[in-house]
C-alpha cells in the first residue's frame, strides 16, 4: 500500500492506494492556507494517521508516502522552495513526514503527479511518452518520457504554463510577459472575455447567463455561451486555443510525445474544446507530413492528485 497526499491551496486530500492504482480510502480537510506551514504539516500527519487507522492496517504496511505540492521543490532535500498559493518559501516537508512515520517520503509538483496518475491508470496508460496539461486557475503540466517523470535539472521541466508563446496585454505572476497560462488558463479566459465585453460593446448572451453580475463569470459560463455560438465567447475561446496549440506544437518540437492529455476545470468543455485544439495544432505543426500525438481528455478527475502522489512513492522506491 502507498499513501498519496494532494496538498492544495483549498484542500488537503490524503488517500491509501494499492499497487494497482486503486484508491481504497481517502480523507480531506480545508487547508486554511493563511496558517503557518507547521500547522498545515501537522494536519497532513494527522490525516495520514487517520486513513491508516480507518483502513485497518499498520504503518509498517505502507511502502512509501508521496506528496504533490502546488509549487517548486528541491528533489535532493525534500524542501519546498516556493508555493505561491500557500505562501510557503523554503519549507522542509520531507523530514517531518519521515520523522513522524519512519516511511520513505517523496515530493513532486501536483500537476506532474496528476500526469503520472494518468500514465499509470488513465488516458496515458500503455504509452511510452506523454504530456499532461491541466487548464485551471493556471496552466500546469506533467511530462512522462519512457515511463519516467521528467523534472529536469532544477525540478521545473514540467512548468508548461511558463512557456513563452506570445506577447500579452498583461504580465504573468512570475514577472514575465507571454507565459502560456496568461493565455490558456481559466483566469486568462475570464480576463480576456471581460476585456472583450468592455471594449467591443457587442450583444452577448453571457450577460443574460450571469444575470448582469460580472462576478459570476467563469469558464463554464463562457463555454456555455460558446456552445450557443455567441460571438464574444467564441472569440475568447478561439484565442485561448490558438496559444494553447502553439504550446503543444512547441512541445512536439522538443519531446514529440505519443499523447497529450488535457485536464483541469476547462477540460469539462469536452470534445468541443478538443476539436478546436486538434484543428489548430494540426494547422500549425512544423512537420507537415507527420501526425501530432493524440490529444485526449484526462480520465481520473479529482482522484488523479492522490493516485499520482502514491505512484510517485512506488516509482521512487523501485528505482
Amino acid at each position: 500500500m502507498f499513501i498519496g497526499v494532494d496538498l492544495g491551496g483549498t484542500n488537503i486530500a490524503v488517500g491509501i492506494v494499492d499497487d494497482r492504482c486503486r484508491l481504497k480510502l481517502q480523507k480531506s480537510k480545508l487547508t486554511r492556507r493563511q496558517r503557518q506551514p507547521e500547522a498545515i504539516i501537522k494536519d497532513i500527519i494527522e490525516l495520514i494517521s487517520e486513513v491508516i487507522k480507518d483502513y485497518g492496517i499498520t504503518k509498517e504496511e505502507i511502502k512509501a508516502v508521496g506528496i504533490g505540492i502546488p509549487g517548486l521543490f528541491n528533489p535532493d532535500t525534500g524542501e519546498v522552495i516556493q508555493c505561491v498559493n500557500l505562501n510557503w518559501k523554503d519549507v522542509q516537508l520531507k523530514e517531518p513526514m519521515e520523522k513522524a512515520f519512519g516511511i520513505p517520503t517523496f515530493i513532486d509538483n501536483d500537476a506532474t503527479l496528476a500526469g503520472l496518475a494518468e500514465y499509470e491508470a488513465g488516458a496515458m496508460k500503455n504509452k511510452k511518452s506523454g504530456v499532461f496539461i491541466t487548464l485551471g486557475t493556471g496552466v500546469g503540466g506533467g511530462v512522462i518520457i519512457d515511463g519516467k517523470i521528467h523534472t529536469g535539472f532544477n525540478g521545473v521541466a514540467s512548468e508548461i504554463g511558463h512557456m513563452i508563446v506570445g506577447e500579452n496585454y498583461y504580465d504573468c505572476n512570475c514577472g514575465r510577459n507571454g507565459c502560456l497560462e496568461t493565455f490558456a488558463s481559466s483566469t486568462a479566459l475570464i480576463n480576456y472575455t471581460k476585456k472583450l465585453m468592455k471594449e467591443e460593446k457587442k450583444e452577448t448572451i453571457i450577460t443574460k447567463i450571469i444575470d448582469e453580475n460580472i462576478d459570476k463569470l467563469d469558464g463554464k459560463v463562457i463555454f456555455e455561451a460558446a456552445f450557443k455560438e455567441d460571438e464574444i465567447a467564441n472569440q475568447a475561446v478561439d484565442r485561448m486555443v490558438k496559444y494553447l496549440a502553439t504550446g503543444i506544437v512547441n512541445i512536439v518540437s522538443v519531446i514529440d510525445p505519443e499523447i497529450f492529455v488535457i485536464g483541469g476545470g476547462l477540460s469539462k468543455a469536452g470534445e468541443f474544446l478538443l476539436d478546436k485544439i486538434r484543428r489548430e495544432a494540426t494547422k500549425n505543426k512544423y512537420y507537415r507530413t507527420l501526425s501530432i500525438g493524440k490529444i485526449v481528455l484526462a480520465e481520473l478527475g479529482n482522484e488523479a492528485g492522490i493516485i499520482g502522489a502514491a505512484m510517485l512513492g512506488k516509482h521512487c522506491i523501485n528505482m
